[in-house]
């Protein structure tokens, strides 16, 4: 059965970065928690971080800023 489509608006990004980080997410990876490949492994970690620095009031949520 096919995924629904996510409601959320996306966007791409692009990073480099060094061949320990890919290790790193690859071995996230593994333990089927992080996604299907790196690019969404390194989005969860980014994603999680984000939430974290939300709650800790490090950011502030901006719904009047959307792009």
């Amino acid at each position: 059965m096919p995924r629904k489509r996510n409601r959320i608006k996306t966007r791409k990004l692009t990073i480099s970065t060094t061949p320990q980080v890919i290790e790193y997410l690859r071995q996230l990876l593994e333990t089927g928690l992080y996604g299907k490949n790196e690019a969404e492994a390194a989005e969860r970690l980014l994603s999680h971080r984000l939430d974290e620095y939300l709650g800790a009031n490090r950011l502030a949520l901006r719904k009047d800023k959307q792009r």
